[in-house]
């Protein structure tokens, strides 16, 4: 019995590999074909933005409040331990960088990311799984239409634009917050606050930021479409489905972030303007 338990974990854990490449490796097609797709309509004039824009409104109806909900508190933790430890350096005419530079390059990101895996993804991965749960999916393959060019390339070009203006979103929110308790608290000036932050961040730091919103967003809905797409076994099926989508978006998301700041911090070091 016990020679048998070994082999057991070994089998389960291979299959589990190898349900993990599989997976991995039907989300790069999905993601090949989506792009592929929205590329090719939006040319010959055949994309669906009524899907568009209906799909790019439920997105930002789910995500905006949340996301600024997030992002209020999030520059507001960031001011405090920043000014906190400045105050105690002596260094409090820098925290315009620090908390500038910090929310720039990681923290809007980082909640955009969360927040479009969490809610958008979500949000379409129920939406998706409830449909492939009521045949519908099948139903427009019956009638000879794509669900990746019908459903999928419309929420994946939707998810790019309210990703992009999510981030803009937090990153204001979160500078602005910041900016209110270290001068409205007395911590500093205003102008040696504004001087600190333009000295330090750079017009590269707001691209990262944008590209990986861009990035996140993508990942996110291919993950959600793809468990939405494959969803089966009832309501149940759904629901193991967007927790699946979310995890897996999650950690995705997050080895995603450090090779891109890793990349950026050696192709982009840090100045001084």
């Amino acid at each position: 019995m016990a020679g048998t338990l070994p082999a057991r974990i070994a089998s389960d854990l291979g299959g589990r590999i190898r349900k993990g490449i599989e997976t991995a490796g039907a989300m790069i097609v999905l993601a090949i074909e989506a792009s592929v797709s929205a590329a090719v309509d939006i040319v010959s004039r055949k994309f669906s933005w009524s899907e568009f824009l209906l799909q790019a409104w439920f997105m930002a109806r789910v995500s905006v409040l949340p996301t600024i909900l997030v992002a209020i508190p999030f520059g507001i933790i960031v001011s405090i331990q920043v000014g906190g430890v400045a105050a105690q350096i002596g260094a409090q005419s820098f925290s315009g960088a620090v908390n500038g530079i910090g929310v720039l390059r990681q923290g809007a990101p980082l909640v955009t990311s969360i927040m479009i895996a969490g809610a958008v993804g979500a949000a379409i991965t129920s939406d998706l799984g409830a449909r492939t749960i009521r045949e519908e999916v099948d139903a427009l393959k019956v009638m000879g239409i794509n669900p990746v060019q019908r459903l999928v390339a419309p929420r994946v070009v939707a998810a790019l634009v309210v990703a992009f203006f999510l981030n803009i979103i937090v990153a204001s929110t979160s500078i602005i917050t910041g900016y209110i308790l270290n001068v409205g608290g007395g911590q500093v000036s205003s102008g040696t606050y504004i001087a600190a932050f333009v000295s330090f961040a750079q017009p590269t730091d707001l691209f990262l930021a944008s590209f990986k919103a861009l990035i996140f967003g993508f990942i996110a809905t291919i993950v959600a479409c793809h468990k939405g797409l494959t969803a089966s076994g009832g309501a149940k099926g759904v629901a193991d489905a967007v927790n699946e989508a979310v995890v897996i978006s999650v950690i995705s998301l997050a080895v995603v972030n450090v090779a891109l700041t890793q990349a950026y911090v050696m192709l982009a070091p840090a100045r001084i303007a």
